[in-house]
């Protein structure tokens, strides 16, 4: 039981609010060591765990391609694209993100989005434009808001679509446990399937929350325009 402390470092760790990959590492320590290994045995665990999961740090390689697009102005022209689309306001732009989001997750393409790929650089300044064609500069709080929405609907669309796709690894780990546990034979194909009403209820519900931020949107910034056209 002694070792279980591994989880109370982890627990002070996010209590202290210190560094989330610092406190994971030192609770493994920890762990590791209450548990009877030496330090040798212990680094080795955390090389072979690297080793055996190196395609989780892929991203790090796409990081620096972002950075240097978005010093040589790609949110800007993201902006400038979806302000020649008049018709497209934020939320609708924005639940159009959630079905495409979802519809390729339901594929397996899972990594062509998320927050630091696809809704840093393009979706989040392509909401924030669709806001500024018709309201002008906005205020950090909404900006933010807009931000907030933008990452929601790419992590409600990957979450809801994922599990569509029969070679998901939560579909593969649900039917590895149930079949060895319960003695049953489930078939991913089954729990794919089961997971398509969840997926449009999700859509349905997160999209109506998509086209309800167009009227916050209104409700707080209509005043704003007025009162700028009433001082100009």
């Amino acid at each position: 039981m002694i070792v279980l402390l591994g989880v109370a470092v982890v627990i002070l760790g996010f209590a202290l609010k210190q560094n989330p990959l610092l406190v994971v590492a030192v609770a493994g320590i920890v762990t590791g060591l209450l548990g009877g290994l030496s330090p040798q045995q212990v680094i080795a665990a955390f090389g072979d765990g690297f080793a055996s999961s190196r395609s989780v740090t892929i991203f790090v390689i796409t990081l620096p391609v972002i950075g240097l697009l978005e010093r040589y102005g790609l949110q800007q022209q993201a902006r400038n694209l979806i302000g020649k689309l008049a018709g497209l306001t934020t939320g609708r732009f924005l639940t159009l993100y959630l079905f495409i989001r979802q519809i390729t997750a339901a594929l397996g393409l899972t990594n062509i989005g998320g927050p630091a790929q696809s809704v840093r650089p393009l979706v989040a300044p392509m909401a924030e434009g669709a806001a500024e064609r018709r309201y002008g500069p906005l205020p950090e709080r909404v900006r933010e808001k807009i931000r907030s929405y933008s990452s929601s609907a790419d992590t409600v669309g990957l979450f809801f679509g994922e599990d569509i796709f029969i070679a998901i690894g939560s579909i593969l780990l649900i039917t590895g446990f149930v079949n060895t546990t319960y003695g049953t034979h489930l078939e991913p194909l089954s729990l794919a399937i089961w997971a398509i009403p969840t997926a449009i209820c999700a859509f349905v519900i997160h999209g109506y929350r998509m086209v309800s931020l167009d009227r916050w949107l209104a409700r707080e910034l209509d005043a704003a325009v007025a009162k700028r056209e009433t001082v100009k």
